[in-house]
């Protein structure tokens, strides 16, 4: 790989590619606040914060280059020998870092466009087919093996606890048998987290790329297992809603449809995991190693609790809606019934005020006896059809 060019810019396109590559950010591209999203799986530009609140520019500072000939914002580290020796260094020096069979590299690229993709191409010698899929967006989660190494497409995820929409991040890697090179086409996904749990079991880092993808895929892992518990902890508010004393019928079906289209999306990005931590977990790739196998079987397990999980919410959702609807069609009958009773009651007055007021001569015309009459039929009557519609409960 080239280095870059060591002359000063003096064009502004040049100076503002200078600017990118010096912090990773393009000072062109506004940042997109968290919980914007769109597309598809709801893939996301630059944003203002991670999904845990760090800042995307500092977050695993250790770790940035300050030279790279990448227009993009990079993050490298070297192990050696399972102990890790450096960081941040310059990524034009990680293929003669690569000739060291000890050697274990991790790279990260934020937000890379064409042709930083295309220098990662010549320096890993990737698959032009896996460097197209790293660059399009809206990838489903997969992973596609090639002959010198293995591509990997994964999404984190946050629930919005307060609209019940789900933000995704979308991340994509390249597995080698020494180096394993991240992508992430947005700033949801802390990358400082996973660091950081490399860094909390430094006794496994001998085990190279296949610890490095375990931590990634881990904490990716997690992130859906928490936004399904969110999700749930959402579905039981809706379920107060649903029977509260105070009718609330839109407020529940506007929030029944809301939780109902993020679980469809997590959905997408959790049920193909089953068939991606299996499929790494085959000993013909040569990714995990026996050591190694408990903890990709934890990360397996959290997947299809994840997974069962979904889909017992997804039923759930639909069984509110469905019972909102119910409940909504029984109150509208107890309605018409009280309605119905109270018009029949009224009937009874109007009926004998009507019969009485016809112009004709009958028993007790122009007489008070015949007025005393009429009001006790009138009376009576009313009277005897609340009883018994209060005692069928229709009133």
């Amino acid at each position: 790989m080239s280095s870059p060019q060591s002359g000063r810019a003096h064009s502004p396109d040049a100076a503002r590619d200078s600017r990118i590559v010096s912090n990773g950010r393009d000072p062109e591209r506004p940042p997109v606040p968290v919980g914007a999203s769109g597309g598809v799986l709801g893939a996301r530009p630059l944003m203002a914060q991670t999904f845990h609140g760090g800042d995307p520019d500092t977050v695993a500072a250790s770790t940035i280059c300050d030279v790279t000939p990448t227009r993009c914002q990079a993050r490298t580290r070297l192990y050696r020998d399972g102990r890790l020796e450096l960081e941040g260094f310059p990524v034009a020096e990680i293929s003669d870092h690569l000739a060291d069979e000890a050697v274990t590299i991790w790279l990260d690229l934020r937000d890379p466009d064409h042709r930083d993709l295309a220098v990662l191409s010549e320096e890993f010698g990737l698959h032009p087919l896996a460097v197209e899929d790293a660059e399009q967006e809206h990838q489903r989660p997969k992973l596609d093996r090639y002959r010198t190494h293995l591509f990997l497409n994964v999404y984190g995820a946050r629930l919005n606890t307060g609209t019940g929409e789900l933000a995704t991040s979308e991340l994509a890697a390249f597995v080698t048998a020494r180096a394993l090179i991240t992508v992430r086409k947005d700033d949801g996904l802390d990358i400082g987290a996973v660091v950081e749990r490399w860094d909390a079991n430094p006794d496994l880092t001998r085990f190279g790329v296949g610890y490095l993808l375990y931590g990634l895929l881990d904490y990716v892992v997690d992130g859906h297992f928490e936004s399904v518990q969110s999700l749930d902890d959402s579905v039981e508010l809706l379920e107060d809603q649903l029977f509260s004393e105070v009718p609330q019928d839109m407020q529940v079906q506007r929030r029944s449809f809301e939780l109902r289209k993020s679980l469809v999306l997590l959905r997408r990005i959790v049920i193909p995991m089953r068939e991606v931590v299996n499929a790494l977990m085959r000993r013909d790739l040569h990714v995990v190693g026996d050591e190694l196998m408990p903890y990709y079987q934890d990360i397996y397990d959290h997947v299809l609790r994840a997974s069962e999980w979904t889909e017992s919410l997804r039923d759930l959702v639909n069984s509110i809606l469905e019972t909102n609807l119910t409940i909504q069609g029984n109150r509208l009958n107890v309605i018409t019934k009280k309605v119905t009773s109270w018009a029949a009651i009224i009937a009874v007055p109007t009926f004998i005020t009507g019969f009485y007021g016809m112009n004709v001569p009958y028993p007790g015309f122009s007489r008070q006896a015949g007025l005393a009459a009429s009001i006790a039929i009138m009376v009576i009557a009313a009277v005897v059809l609340y009883i018994i519609f209060k005692r069928k409960d229709w009133l």
